[in-house]
């Protein structure tokens, strides 16, 4: 199971790399048609869409990799039992947040796919194709939230480290 989900974590990150990329492309693609007086429609819309399937598809990677910005402080003056039930605690409200997250961004898929939703640019884009991404990746966070809740629990470790020779990432 711990691989299964590994693998799945990973595939959203890669999914994520290739959002980046065509922003990028699209962006090129913007610019190279304002030099040579082209008007292709929607690039700014099809950059938006590309710049968050990125971000919300690389939240369950990054969050496994313990680089969301997170509050420390309070965690680095308790000591003992305190450390271990707070820990519990954050991790349990992660995952309850998440989990409203992602059944938030299912339901807006849903009401955008039956309503017809589309953007109101000229390519009218249909809304319910971009928002897909933001729920697959907002699923993905509250799957990784709650396999660190019962990786805790069960004393295993969820969270990986800093490869060796990488500098500590101290917020």
């Amino acid at each position: 199971m711990r691989r299964l989900l590994d693998s799945f974590y990973a595939t959203l990150a890669w999914l994520a790399m290739l959002g980046l990329a065509a922003t990028f492309g699209i962006i090129a693609l913007g610019v190279l048609a304002r030099q040579l007086h082209w008007d292709v429609q929607g690039l700014d819309g099809y950059a938006g869409y590309a710049i968050a399937a990125a971000l919300f598809l690389a939240l369950p990677a990054t969050f496994q990799r313990n680089e969301h910005i997170r509050v420390t402080l309070l965690m680095e003056k308790v000591s003992g039992r305190w450390r271990g039930a707070l820990q519990v605690w954050s991790l349990v409200a992660a995952s309850a947040l998440s989990l409203f997250l992602a059944w938030a961004c299912a339901r807006l898929v849903w009401l955008s796919r039956t309503t017809h939703d589309i953007a109101q640019t000229m390519d009218a884009t249909p809304l319910w194709l971009p928002q897909l991404s933001m729920a697959i990746g907002a699923a993905g966070l509250a799957l990784a939230c709650l396999d660190a809740t019962a990786s805790h629990l069960a004393g295993r470790a969820f969270f990986r480290h800093a490869p060796a020779g990488e500098a500590a990432r101290v917020e």
